[in-house]
C-alpha cells in the first residue's frame, strides 16, 4: 500500500494460498489505520467500515474470510451486528474490542462471535488468534463433505441439507452455521455420546482445547432455541467430563444427565429467537 511500517516481521506464513480477506469494522481512524497496517504486513488483504451500514455493505459486495469486529460503532449496537453478520456470512468473527461492559464477552459468543480479544491488546496475540480462526475454517470445509447429505429425522426435528434448514414441526429454527453444524454432527449419531475433542474436529476442523467453552456456549444456545420451538424437541444431553449427546424424549422428560443451563439474558433472548 506504499506505506512503511514497523510490524514487517509479525506476520506468520498464512497456511492458504490465496491471501485472505479481513473485514475490519472499526469506527476509530488510528486504531483501523494501525490494525490495517498490521494486518496488511502480515499478508492479509483488508477492507475496513467505520460504520455497521458500511460493514453490512462490505459483506454483501465482497466475501471476506473472516469478520473483526468492535463493538462500540456510532450507528449500530455492536452486538447485534455481531449476529446478523454471522447471518449474512458463515465467517469468523473476532470482537476487537475496548467496551467496559463485562458481559460482552460472553454475549458476543452468544450471538455468534467466535473469539473476543479486548482493547487494549498484544498485535502479536491478535495475529495468532486470526490464523488460528482461519485455519479452523479451511480445516471446517475439508471436514463438511463427511456431513450426512440426507435429510436427518429425530422425533419432529428435520435438517433438511439441500435446504440446508431446520425444521420442528412446522417451525423453522434460525440457526447460525456453526450451530447448524453442531446440531448436524449430533444429530447424524442419535443417542451417541460424542467426545469434546471429536466435537471440536467435525466442526470446526481443529480438537483444540480451548474450544471447549465456546461449544458449551453455543450448545447452549441450541437448547434455548430448540425448546422454545417445541416442548417435543430432542434433548441434547450432557454427559460430565466427556462430551454430548441428542436424545429423542420431549424436553420434559426425566434424566440423570447434567440439566441445561439457563441463564437467560433479556438481550440474548430478543436477537436470538
Amino acid at each position: 500500500m506504499g506505506r512503511s511500517t514497523s510490524f514487517g516481521d509479525l506476520g506468520a506464513e498464512v497456511p492458504t494460498q490465496r491471501r485472505a480477506t479481513i473485514l475490519l469494522v472499526e469506527d476509530d481512524a488510528a486504531v483501523a489505520f494501525m490494525l490495517t497496517d498490521v494486518l496488511e504486513s502480515s499478508a492479509y488483504d483488508v477492507l475496513v467500515a467505520g460504520t455497521g451500514a458500511v460493514a453490512r455493505a462490505q459483506v454483501e459486495q465482497h466475501k471476506p474470510d473472516l469478520i473483526i469486529l468492535d463493538l462500540v460503532l456510532p450507528d449500530e449496537d455492536g452486538l447485534v451486528l455481531c449476529n446478523v453478520l454471522k447471518t449474512m456470512a458463515a465467517v469468523p468473527i473476532l470482537i476487537c474490542s475496548g467496551t467496559q461492559r463485562r458481559r460482552d464477552a460472553f454475549l458476543s459468543l452468544k450471538l455468534g462471535a467466535d473469539d473476543f480479544i479486548a482493547k487494549p491488546f498484544d498485535v502479536y496475540d491478535l495475529l495468532a488468534r486470526v490464523e488460528v480462526l482461519l485455519r479452523r475454517a479451511a480445516q471446517q470445509h475439508v471436514a463438511e463433505p463427511a456431513m450426512p447429505r440426507g435429510p436427518i429425522r429425530i422425533g419432529d426435528l428435520q435438517i433438511d441439507h439441500a435446504l440446508h434448514q431446520v425444521t420442528l414441526g412446522e417451525n423453522v429454527l434460525q440457526l447460525t452455521p456453526t450451530e447448524y453444524r453442531l446440531l448436524t454432527v449430533l444429530a447424524a449419531r442419535p443417542d451417541q455420546v460424542v467426545p469434546r475433542d471429536s466435537l471440536a474436529k467435525l466442526v470446526w476442523g481443529d480438537p483444540d482445547t480451548g474450544t471447549s467453552r465456546t461449544i458449551d456456549v453455543h450448545i447452549g444456545r441450541l437448547r434455548v432455541k430448540l425448546s422454545q420451538a417445541s416442548r417435543t424437541a430432542p434433548q441434547i444431553m450432557s454427559v460430565r467430563g466427556f462430551g454430548y449427546k441428542i436424545v429423542s424424549g420431549a424436553a420434559g422428560s426425566p434424566s440423570t444427565s447434567t440439566p441445561p443451563n439457563n441463564d437467560h439474558v433479556p438481550l440474548i433472548e430478543g436477537l436470538i429467537k
